[in-house]
């Protein structure tokens, strides 16, 4: 395995992190904005008000995306780091 390789793969690791995690940051990010506007709209500052609806809402998310998780995970597995242990 020369340096080229390992970097490659290194990258695409990297990519499929980002491609997992997007669904969860994203939501994050959506919900964290519209808590936030109705905080300042509203004048209501209370903190569980923004850590309940987020954790729910992300978990839901990470419920649903699950298998989409599970499915580009094990396929980058099999197709790429599996052949390359198996030296192939």
């Amino acid at each position: 395995m020369t340096e080229t390789m390992i970097f490659d793969l290194m990258r695409q690791g990297l990519w499929v992190s980002v491609v997992i995690s997007a669904p969860l940051l994203t939501v994050a990010l959506v919900v964290g904005v519209v808590i936030g506007l109705f905080q300042a709209l509203t004048s209501i500052q209370e903190m569980t008000l923004t850590f309940v609806p987020k954790a729910a809402v992300m978990l839901g998310v990470f419920w649903l995306s699950m298998s989409f998780m599970t499915t580009t995970l094990v396929a980058f597995f099999t197709d790429t780091i599996i052949p390359q242990i198996a030296g192939g």
